[in-house]
């Protein structure tokens, strides 16, 4: 495990790199189109046909679903373990909503934040696969010094009449992406794969979002037109590929410190994506590098006590 974890590494900042990149590509294509929840159904539908077809291709995700089919039928699997999508819906809609206004960098300090924070609350409750995790001191200061990053971030002048609500859903979809991988991971426990566990959290994203755009074109009408450009579209192909590269790493690195090195490469990815490609809101380049620092920061003091203890 120790000669492949710097390679290993390599991968997790990989996976938050191409989070980032999905947020703008999501986020463009929600502007594009003026209609976000449309967007949304777009990039998590077609990451769902992608997953099934590998499903059905591979032995194991063959075996994932027979597994889950035989669970549902003897109520073995819970149906909460199943709506594990309805937070990555909820995050792909807020990107398709929100980042092409207040771009990647304030987006991804405020997700950050509230997974941190929802996290020490779900740990503390035992609802992950690991159970009960006590509350350190490191924990609540790195989730803490997290917290500050957003409320610098939302103080500048870049930020001034941008709605709140934009402000507040990034940490409102951290919270929930910290109760996904929870759910998830109770789910991939249950039925012994990734890759099933992955397919019915875009399966139920997928549904939610589809009703949600069915609704939103009722009342507004649809979209005048697709954009022709494919790269708009590569949001449901990014998200599964980070899902497949997590997959491949953890087992090197650990849930902790791919988590962590997956925040690397998004704050990162964030900060050039926004100096390269600025929206109305977002911020300076020298302010995003520094409230993205703060936030590196308090993630990494969260992360690495307990890194230490389980080694």
């Amino acid at each position: 495990m120790i000669a492949h974890r710097p390679l290993a590494m390599v991968g997790a900042v990989m996976i938050g790199v191409l989070t980032a990149i999905q947020a703008r590509v999501n986020g463009s294509l929600g502007e594009r189109l003026q209609d976000g929840f449309v967007a949304a159904a777009v990039s998590f539908g077609s990451g769902l046909l992608i997953l099934v077809a590998v499903s059905l291709a591979l032995p194991a995700g063959r075996r994932g679903l027979t597994t889950l089919t035989t669970g549902l039928r003897a109520r073995t699997v819970p149906w909460w373990m199943l709506i594990g999508g309805f937070a990555g819906a909820f995050s792909v809609a807020t990107q398709s909503l929100t980042v092409a206004v207040i771009g990647v960098s304030l987006f991804t300090v405020g997700m950050v934040a509230g997974q941190a924070v929802n996290g020490l609350v779900l740990d503390r409750a035992g609802y992950g696969p690991a159970g009960v995790v006590a509350v350190t001191m490191s924990r609540v200061l790195g989730a803490s010094i997290a917290v500050g990053a957003v409320l610098l971030s939302v103080t500048g002048e870049s930020v001034r009449g941008v709605p709140w609500w934009m402000l507040v859903l990034p940490f409102l979809v951290g919270g929930g992406i910290a109760w996904q991988q929870a759910t998830n991971g109770r789910l991939r426990q249950r039925v012994g794969s990734a890759l099933t566990a992955t397919a019915v959290n875009f399966a139920g994203g997928t549904l939610v979002l589809l009703a949600a755009a069915a609704v939103h074109v009722l009342l507004v009408g649809p979209p005048e037109a697709f954009p022709t450009e494919p790269w708009l579209y590569l949001g449901g192909a990014l998200g599964v590929a980070y899902i497949f590269i997590g997959a491949a790493v953890v087992q090197h690195t650990g849930v902790l410190l791919m988590g962590l090195g997956a925040v690397v490469g998004q704050l990162t990815t964030s900060v050039v994506l926004d100096a390269l490609w600025p929206t109305v809101a977002s911020p300076r380049t020298v302010i995003g590098i520094v409230v993205s620092a703060i936030a590196l920061v308090g993630a990494a003091i969260a992360v690495f006590p307990r890194a230490r203890r389980r080694r």
